[in-house]
């Protein structure tokens, strides 16, 4: 569980392999100097509310893993969240769709029944 830490006074925990995905959504956005809402779910420990901050290229931000390997990472889920920062409601945590090399082996699999199964 790693911890996403904002201007020095907001702490989150996030999955290591969530926080990742974010990290690469928020810095492309910052380092083009574009500042950001970003909202999630809170857990049922604070609230089962959500949270939203504006992030800004000037305040600090910190992205503490637990874990030393670095997490797998989806490019479609990195596509689907940076396409949710570009809106005007800013980055929203998605659901992580299946990794293209996945949905590929499950397009080939599924072809492959349908086509035994028309022999």
């Amino acid at each position: 569980m790693g911890t996403f830490t904002y201007n020095t006074g907001l702490k989150v925990d996030f999955d290591d392999r969530v926080l990742a995905h974010i990290q690469i959504v928020v810095g492309a956005k910052l380092r083009r100097g574009e500042p950001l809402y970003f909202s999630w779910r809170d857990d049922d420990g604070v609230g089962d509310g959500r949270t939203t901050v504006w992030l800004h290229p000037s305040m600090p931000l910190v992205y503490k893993y637990f874990g030393s390997k670095m997490p797998r990472i989806n490019p479609a889920w990195v596509e689907v969240l940076a396409e949710s920062a570009n809106t005007a409601g800013g980055l929203r945590l998605l659901p992580e769709p299946e990794a293209p090399s996945a949905m590929a082996a499950s397009a080939s699999a599924t072809a492959s029944v349908r086509g035994s199964a028309s022999s």
